[in-house]
C-alpha cells in the first residue's frame, strides 16, 4: 500500500479571547483568518494559516497553559510549536519590520537549530527555525 502525503498539523491553543488571538496571528505574524465562530457575535473558535503552518485556538473557559509555565520536574519543555521555516533570518527582519517582539532573538542554538521565538497574546511560544546545514 502506497504512503499518504500528510499536509498539515495544526496544533490546538485554547486561549482567553479568540478575537485577540487572532488579531494577534494576522496582524503580527502575517496569518490569514481562515475561520472564527461558530457565529459573527459568538466568537469561541478560530483557525489560522500561513502557507503550510495551522493554528486552531478556542476559548473554553479556562487560561491557557503554556508549556513553558509548567512544572514537568523532567526537563525543559520550551515551546508550544515548532514552525519550519527555510529562511528564518527573512523571517525574523519580517517579523520585525511588524513590530514583532522576540521571545528569544534570531540564533544558532544548542541544539543545532537556527532560529527564533515568539510568545503570542496567550503566552504560548512558537519557534521559528530549520536545522542549521
Amino acid at each position: 500500500m502506497a504512503a499518504t502525503t500528510l499536509t498539515c498539523i495544526a496544533p490546538f491553543f485554547i486561549v482567553k479571547n479568540v478575537p485577540a488571538a487572532l488579531q494577534f496571528y494576522r496582524d503580527s505574524l502575517g496569518f490569514e483568518v481562515t475561520f472564527q465562530g461558530p457565529s459573527e457575535d459568538d466568537i469561541f473558535f478560530g483557525i489560522v494559516e500561513r502557507d503550510g503552518a495551522m493554528i486552531m485556538m478556542k476559548d473554553i473557559g479556562v487560561e491557557p497553559i503554556p508549556n513553558y509555565t509548567r512544572d514537568i520536574k523532567q526537563g525543559h519543555a520550551p515551546w508550544d510549536a515548532y514552525v519550519h521555516t527555510p529562511d528564518p533570518d527573512a523571517l525574523a527582519a519580517e517579523f520585525s519590520s511588524r513590530g514583532v517582539q522576540f521571545f528569544t532573538p534570531l540564533m544558532d542554538n544548542a541544539d543545532n537549530l537556527r532560529g527564533f521565538e515568539v510568545q503570542d497574546v496567550d503566552g504560548y511560544v512558537l519557534y521559528f527555525g530549520r536545522p542549521n546545514k
